[in-house]
């Protein structure tokens, strides 16, 4: 008699029970996230009334230059000098890091002179240097020591745009040779001896083996490191190069409007690093695509997913 009743008492409690999929879930609440919250959107809110309601940022100035002839002369310029700088300073950084690698310890040591003398002075100092080098080397010439060779004026030779390229790529080399290296440090060892046995060459290997999976960790890097040379640019108007800066600072040495031009300036350095930014994301996007079996969505991928969602679900009420 006892088991029959204990089972129908269970049968009773389970009935009595809601449905796994009608429970209702609460979240765990967390104040402090809504605190910081409100904090950040009154400091966005003074933010904004900062620049909206003071009118010393002379916004008609900032929206009167911000297409004006020499700011988008000097854009031209910064990205040359961006493009150029990284251009030398990734081919140099390989063939340092290379050499950094190799077991010819003089070869070894030449490269991490190289790095140690270019990562030990301030880009201003050699930038400064660069420009000024006739007053060191008259004469710049190539060919034996003592004996003949072939040379030209330097003023000639080295323009002050050359002079701005070289002390930012010269300078991008040395670290990009430690970003390069750490990449290939990165490839287990057992890829090279497996390309060995396969009878490749060690360029090959290093062609074909190690940088591609080395891309990896040397992309994130770099990136950083092309946003940053954007910005560093602006250190060449001590060299009176007319960079986007430059240009900004010619315009404002004649009319003293200090605050608009640089607001014009820095909008443009935040358009440009903003672009950089986001071509960035899809080429670390592709090389790390053999690292998850899936790849996060984008932006643009959440925002179309979102409109199907909101369109499906609209269709589903007016039906």
């Amino acid at each position: 008699m006892t088991e029959p009743a204990t089972s129908a008492a269970a049968a009773g409690a389970a009935a009595a029970e809601p449905p796994a999929e009608e429970l209702r879930v609460i979240p765990v609440r967390h104040p402090g996230r809504w605190v910081a919250v409100a904090v950040l959107a009154v400091l966005a809110a003074m933010l904004v009334n900062s620049l909206v309601r003071n009118p010393r940022w002379e916004w008609d100035y900032v929206r009167g230059y911000f297409t004006y002839e020499a700011i988008l002369r000097g854009i031209v310029v910064t990205l040359e000098l961006t493009v150029l700088a990284m251009a030398i300073g990734l081919v140099l950084g390989i063939v340092l890091a290379v050499m950094r690698l190799s077991p010819n310890p003089i070869v070894a040591g030449a490269s991490w002179g190289y790095t140690w003398f270019f990562r030990g002075t301030p880009v201003l100092v050699q930038l400064i240097f660069w420009g000024y080098i006739s007053a060191l080397y008259p004469r710049i010439g190539i060919g034996v020591p003592f004996g003949p060779n072939v040379s030209a004026e330097s003023n000639a030779l080295i323009s002050t745009f050359t002079a701005a390229v070289l002390g930012l790529g010269l300078n991008e080399a040395a670290y990009m040779a430690e970003i390069v290296r750490a990449g290939l440090l990165s490839v287990d060892h057992g890829q090279t001896e497996a390309a060995q046995a396969l009878g490749m060459r060690q360029l090959q290997t290093l062609r074909r083996i190690v940088l591609p999976q080395a891309m990896r960790v040397i992309i994130p890097p770099t990136g950083n490191e092309t946003i940053s040379m954007l910005k560093t640019t602006s250190l060449v108007t001590v060299l009176a190069l007319g960079d986007l800066l430059g240009a900004a600072s010619l315009i404002y040495g004649s009319n003293f409007k200090y605050i608009p031009l640089l607001a014009v300036a820095s909008i443009w350095y935040l358009i440009m690093t903003s672009l950089l930014s986001i071509g960035q994301y899809y080429i670390e996007r592709r090389y790390s695509r053999g690292s998850s079996r899936v790849q996060p969505p984008t932006a643009l991928q959440r925002v179309r997913a979102r409109l199907v969602g909101l369109r499906g679900a609209t269709e589903g009420q007016g039906s």
